[in-house]
């Protein structure tokens, strides 16, 4: 086993960390402070193939593996929550299911200018009344004709504010269940009956808009639809294991600042005549959350490996997440510790990264939907 990444591996994640350093880190406070979504440093990330690390070049991505991208997403989230977010869902939520199965039209269409970096995407998947239980949409889509009416509100859309295109989730008929899930490509600057509703308030990741998709009749071309009818529900489940790898790297890059911010203070601090540093409570702090963060990357490199080698990825995928994002948390909550009242202002990072990490936790399938899925797994269960 060979644990040394490749020199084009080790070539990418030195460029993010060096633009992330130097572009992202300096204005995340104030994309956070102003809720701005950061577009300039998007296309700046597309221009360098990290809005679509594993698209192929023909479809406007970088052509590498997702290993490549699981080091490049934890540079982001180190420098910027929000930015590492935006890029997660372009790359996995919204690119995963064109790129695994779109046509060649819908990949040239609809992938190549998100990949590349040029606009947003996003996955409508969430409602009011699906959220965990993701089989129980009730976004309605009835084929007439050539186009499929669409009625119907996501809610908690990560993008949703800011995209030019979505994969949505919707049913053919809600009594039927899963097997009435199809995912159709919208494109939702040119589809009547569309508008984008509430923008939501949150506790943290602020320069990432949330918002309300609104479809009331609105009109999507049949040619949109991703694979075949009845397909929707086992792509959603693939998107999701996918978007999972990215969470977790999302998550181990905030727990990393949350790391590298606590033990820059705890060196310069210093309380009864020395740096707390020189404290073993300080010092075992530091320790575990080092030891914590390196078991969360190398669980997401595992992930990312299996999904390279085409390889079921599903229970990796759940284990990394839930174990990066809980740990991401702990780590967040230690730094504001370790910096005490500073750690409770907004002055110091150590507070953004606390409410960074909370909704790791939650999004891309809460982590009790994640330890449901390892056991199923380990039990054999569908």
């Amino acid at each position: 086993m060979n644990f040394a990444p490749t020199d084009e591996q080790k070539m990418v994640r030195e460029m993010v960390r060096k633009f992330s350093e130097e572009n992202i880190k300096p204005v995340a406070a104030e994309h956070d402070r102003t809720h701005r979504h950061p577009q300039e440093l998007c296309r700046k990330l597309g221009e360098m193939g990290i809005m679509g690390v594993a698209v192929p070049t023909e479809y406007g991505g970088a052509g590498m593996d997702n290993v490549t991208y699981v080091m490049a997403l934890i540079e982001i989230s180190k420098a910027c929550a929000s930015v590492g977010v935006i890029t997660s869902v372009n790359n996995s939520l919204y690119g995963y299911p064109i790129n695994e199965f779109g046509t060649d039209e819908q990949k040239r269409r609809y992938l190549a200018p998100v990949a590349g970096g040029k606009v947003e995407g996003c996955y409508g998947l969430t409602e009011s009344s699906a959220g965990s239980d993701a089989a129980a949409v009730k976004c309605k889509a009835e084929l007439r004709g050539d186009k499929y009416i669409v009625n119907g509100v996501k809610t908690f859309i990560t993008n949703g504010n800011v995209a030019d295109y979505c994969v949505l989730a919707a049913t053919t008929d809600a009594s039927v269940g899963y097997k009435a899930i199809i995912n159709l490509i919208v494109d939702l600057k040119n589809t009547p009956g569309f508008h984008v509703g509430k923008v939501e308030e949150k506790l943290g990741i602020l320069a990432s808009g949330t918002a309300e998709l609104v479809f009331e009749d609105a009109e999507v071309p049949a040619e949109n639809l991703l694979g075949k009818p009845g397909q929707g529900f086992r792509q959603m489940l693939s998107g999701l294991d996918a978007g999972r790898i990215g969470i977790g790297a999302q998550a181990c890059g905030i727990g990393r600042a949350a790391l590298e911010d606590a033990l820059a203070y705890a060196k310069e601090r210093v309380q009864f005549g020395k740096p707390i540093s020189a404290f073993q409570a300080i010092q075992f702090k530091l320790a575990d959350m080092a030891t914590e963060l390196d078991a969360a990357e190398l669980m997401l490199l595992r992930a990312a490996w299996l999904e390279d080698n085409h390889l079921d990825f599903e229970k990796e995928a759940a284990m990394a997440k839930y174990y990066a994002s809980d740990v991401a948390m702990k780590a967040a909550i230690e730094g504001v510790q370790i910096f005490g009242g500073y750690g409770y202002i907004k002055e110091y990072p150590a507070e953004r990264h606390m409410r960074d990490a909370k909704i790791c936790q939650i999004y891309e399938g809460t982590n009790e939907i994640q330890r449901i899925v390892v056991s199923r797994k380990l039990l054999g269960m569908r």
